[in-house]
């Protein structure tokens, strides 16, 4: 028989609750770990895993992933690529690799700013993004043990979705822009709520008439994979052009979104931090504020939970903006009473 250590410890006499519930969570952690270990062995003895294939390339495995997915998968693998200095065998994906890298992306440098560090927000999405690498690794076989079970979370920490106002959204689209396709693949997005992923990728089929008289966009988000069916405004038609084919917005990229959008906003005097994504967030915030249900402005913005629609409610909460002035260190007025026969 083979023992080996598992390094937990857990309470041998209980004295109130809380102790009983950590030995129970250990035990949990316990028996979670045997039968990953176990499954390790029983993989290794029978050689279910070829050992030459794990001698494979992963880091030519991650980015084959990454191409298939979208930008964010991309950032990772390079960071990750940067991390392990451009050299990762599948049998060098450890625990204490993964750890290592983890370390790595909370102390890694911004892509362009590289004075300052990432967003614990992104930081947390990137490492969210590469277990879901090591979780896809594991279930084609391309790894013995998946380290997920090891390796903690990295939390969000809550951030306010910077948005343009509804004075500000029309100052901007009444000035003048040095990238017109920039102009206007920004004011469709503010108009229909769509990412910059999905505004690259919109075509004229995409757009197309339904039996209601209406223009529809019809498209599988990029992000979520969540297939969408919005209404498009005349107003936003009108400002897309002339019906073409292919690619709506030919000649839009990512470098775009960089300086000539900060000098845009500039020149239109919004000194807000607004990145693209914000575009999104503006149409959200407006189209609540307006007084659209937030369900429906859940299935525009193709969101999973409508919790997550509910933070644009929270921004365009009226009835708070009222209440902050309920509050006063001023004095009451004093009642002016008129005596009848004076």
């Amino acid at each position: 028989m083979r023992h080996e250590s598992l390094g937990i410890y857990i309470y041998a006499k209980p004295k109130n609750q809380r102790e009983k519930d950590y030995n129970d969570r250990m035990r949990e952690k316990a028996e979670a770990l045997r039968c990953r270990r176990y499954e390790s062995i029983v993989n290794e003895r029978y050689d279910f895993f070829d050992k030459e294939k794990m001698k494979g390339d992963f880091l030519a495995y991650f980015k084959q992933k990454a191409d298939k997915k979208n930008c964010k998968w991309q950032h990772v693998y390079k960071h990750f690529a940067r991390f392990c200095n451009d050299k990762c065998r599948f049998d060098e994906i450890t625990v204490d690799l993964c750890n290592k890298f983890r370390e790595y992306l909370l102390n890694a440098p911004q892509t362009i700013h590289t004075e300052h560090k990432l967003h614990i927000n992104s930081v947390a999405g990137y490492w969210s993004t590469f277990r879901a690498v090591l979780h896809t690794a594991y279930r084609e076989h391309k790894i013995m043990e998946n380290p997920n079970g090891f390796l903690e979370r990295i939390d969000t920490i809550p951030t306010e979705k910077e948005h343009l106002s509804k004075d500000e959204l029309i100052r901007l689209a009444n000035t003048p822009c040095e990238y017109p396709i920039l102009k206007t693949a920004f004011l469709i997005a503010c108009l229909t709520g769509q990412r910059k992923s999905d505004i690259k990728q919109l075509t004229w089929e995409n757009i197309q008439p339904y039996g209601d008289g209406g223009m529809y966009v019809t498209l599988r988000m990029q992000k979520t994979k969540e297939l969408v069916n919005n209404p498009i405004s005349d107003e936003a038609l009108e400002l897309i052009g002339e019906r073409g084919t292919g690619i709506v917005f030919t000649g839009f990229s990512d470098k775009l979104t960089q300086t000539p959008l900060k000098n845009w906003l500039k020149a239109a005097g919004i000194t807000k931090k607004i990145s693209f994504h914000c575009s999104r967030h503006t149409f959200g915030s407006l189209q609540v504020d307006a007084g659209t249900s937030v369900y429906t402005v859940q299935h525009m913005l193709g969101h999973k939970n409508v919790s997550t629609t509910q933070i644009y409610a929270a921004m365009a909460d009226e009835s708070k903006r009222e209440s902050v002035n309920r509050i006063t260190l001023r004095p009451a007025k004093t009642a002016q009473l008129k005596v009848v026969g004076q």
